[in-house]
């Protein structure tokens, strides 16, 4: 099989509007949740998110483009654009060879709010005719694909939360048995609207604190529901030798891949870990290395009872003696939840955290959980050399997903 490399990133999040930014605000601890500005919450219990902050369209987009697309499709095309421009995928002659596998959790739900809203107020003839286009979620990936002029495989694979990771460990796979030369791949969200808080308030998923410094905390014991963020991540992938010929510069290494299925429940995992336990397992068989290999896992850590409680379980039954060796974290405390964009952008993270040998903190940590007792980077930055590193991601369905990136070693 052929090696794959990460040659791109691009990031658009609630702490920083390019990967530089967002790194900057990694490493000085910041937290990119505030009050919901976007919309009155007044009849809400809900009250934060981590909405995308000084964000000028018109830098990148004429108005009918910005008129004709939802705002996750916009994320989606800077975030792609920002990779891209990194890579210089330009550079590769056939696009043929180029692909995209971009997706998202839910969507383009203001837009389908807002013309739900337009039709009952004014009737069926006042709907827009972008209004399809705006609202499917693989119109992302088509969005890239022309943007990038990228003539092969082109799709979303959609899984909830867990679809950034799935869609960059898909792209992956399509590298490494020869299906594509390069593929730009990741995830966009932009849920926060009133159908979209709405609808997970009414689930009982989100937190309702009203301090941005105590809602989304991940593996704290006072942890009461997810924040919902919104933003895009993305990954150039490219074939190494294809790489290497150009002169790209290798950012990281793609090494391992792992999926499972809880079969359990819609929305709830399994808590003893038993089966997410099995995507990190997989993704470890995958890049055929022990356990004791990986130095740092980003967590899916969403800062709900279960999911945090689940991830610990499983991550002891994946590496055993070594889970409490190793260090783990989540950086949702910074961005929120990112829904289908969040394994995207974590997997940024994971590249930027080897680059520069920095174990991102778990913020706003206070008070520690008995049950979820392994290392968790309280509050606090870790200089270490990172040779592998594991992202996780699991969603409502079952989904389950990991994948490892290693540091870039010819």
């Amino acid at each position: 099989m052929r090696r794959v490399v990460i040659t791109g990133v691009g990031a658009i999040t609630p702490i920083g509007n390019s990967v530089s930014e967002m790194w900057d605000g990694i490493k000085a601890n910041r937290c990119g949740i505030d009050f919901i500005k976007r919309f009155d919450t007044t009849d809400f219990k809900v009250k934060l998110a981590g909405e995308v902050k000084d964000i000028d369209f018109t830098k990148y987009f004429d108005p009918k483009t910005i008129k004709n697309n939802d705002r996750f499709n916009l994320f989606a095309r800077i975030a792609a654009r920002e990779a891209a421009e990194m890579a210089k995928l330009d550079q590769i002659e056939d696009r043929t060879r180029v692909g995209v596998l971009f997706t998202s959790g839910i969507g383009g739900l203001e837009t389908i709010q807002d013309t739900a809203i337009l039709m009952n107020e004014r009737g069926a003839s006042r709907i827009s005719p972008y209004f399809i286009p705006k609202s499917l979620i693989n119109l992302s990936a088509g969005s890239i694909a022309i943007d990038n002029k990228c003539n092969g495989y082109s799709s979303s694979v959609v899984t909830a939360c867990a679809a950034g990771t799935n869609a960059i460990g898909d792209a992956f796979n399509r590298i490494r048995y020869g299906y594509e030369d390069a593929i730009i791949a990741g995830g966009a969200e932009a849920a926060i609207c009133p159908l979209g808080i709405g609808g997970f308030q009414a689930l009982r998923a989100l937190s309702t604190s009203d301090n941005p410094n105590r809602a989304s905390i991940p593996f704290d014991l006072e942890r009461s529901g997810f924040v919902m963020g919104e933003g895009a991540g993305c990954v150039v992938l490219e074939e190494m030798e294809s790489a290497k010929k150009r002169g790209a510069k290798i950012l990281a290494e793609v090494v391992g891949y792992g999926v499972s299925c809880d079969a359990n429940h819609i929305t709830a995992p399994l808590e003893d870990g038993s089966i997410s336990s099995n995507a990190m397992t997989n993704a470890l068989k995958d890049a055929n290395i022990a356990p004791s290999k990986i130095d740092y896992i980003n967590t899916h850590g969403t800062s709900t009872h279960l999911n945090d409680l689940t991830e610990t379980n499983a991550i002891k039954r994946a590496f055993g003696n070594h889970a409490y060796n190793m260090l783990i974290s989540s950086t949702k405390g910074n961005t929120g939840h990112l829904l289908g964009a969040a394994g995207a952008v974590e997997a940024v993270i994971c590249v930027e955290a080897i680059l520069n040998s920095l174990v991102p903190a778990t913020i706003n940590y206070s008070v520690k959980d008995p049950e979820c007792d392994l290392n968790v980077c309280p509050n606090k930055n870790v200089e270490k050399d990172l040779h592998y590193v594991m992202s996780t991601s699991l969603g409502f369905g079952g989904h389950n997903a990991a994948i490892i990136l290693k540091k870039w070693e010819d």
